[in-house]
């Protein structure tokens, strides 16, 4: 019996066993992947030249450092919620460019994201506002309502729908399901990018 049970550290060690060696490709990854990240971080925050810094790294490197970079950059493009969503959307896309080498395929892409933010900016921001006023006046009638029903008469009463918490809930759910049908887009996009040499 005590040659069947096995001890956690015998079978940890089989498990270790069985998974064989580590490739140099993994230990490339493993390596250049996250500086790829912090060289982009770097870009994005300090302004560094993503062009030269990658350059000083030798070619088996240069793949896996893309790919680290590729992944920050694409996930610092949004929504251009305000000035400094949109600064960051501009240095995002301009470090994908730089690492790409297949730029003309890479600006075509960029260029639907462009026209994504473009309606975003323009008709969604009037879509958002028409829709923020009609659910202001909903919430409005509805107030208005329930107030005559308990008191009888709502004359005099100056009511503001914005500071309830039901109305500001139901405009985040309303707001988030406009905003879903651009980052939909968007996320096929980045895919798009993705798939680019």
């Amino acid at each position: 019996m005590d040659d069947e049970v096995k001890s956690a550290r015998e079978i940890a060690r089989e498990k270790i066993d069985g998974l064989g060696e580590v490739t140099e490709e993994e230990r490339l990854r493993w390596k250049y992947v996250p500086e790829g990240e912090t060289l982009a971080s770097r870009y994005l925050n300090e302004g560094c030249d993503l062009t030269e810094e990658i350059k000083r790294y030798d070619e088996k490197a240069k793949g896996y450092l893309r790919e680290g970079v590729e992944s920050v950059l694409l996930a610092g493009i949004g929504l251009p919620q305000n000035e400094q969503s949109e600064n960051r959307n501009k240095r995002a896309m301009d470090g994908l460019k730089d690492i790409k080498i297949d730029k003309a395929a890479v600006e075509d892409v960029l260029g639907n994201i462009r026209n994504i933010f473009e309606h975003y900016t323009g008709q969604g921001k009037q879509q958002r506002e028409q829709a923020y006023e009609s659910l202001k006046a909903e919430y409005r009638i509805k107030l208005q309502q329930a107030v005559e029903q308990q008191l009888g008469s709502t004359a005099g009463l100056e009511i503001n729908v914005e500071n309830l918490p039901q109305f500001q809930e139901e405009w985040r759910q309303t707001s988030a399901q406009m905003d879903m049908q651009y980052i939909g887009l968007l996320e096929e996009y980045k895919k798009a990018i993705k798939d680019i040499k």
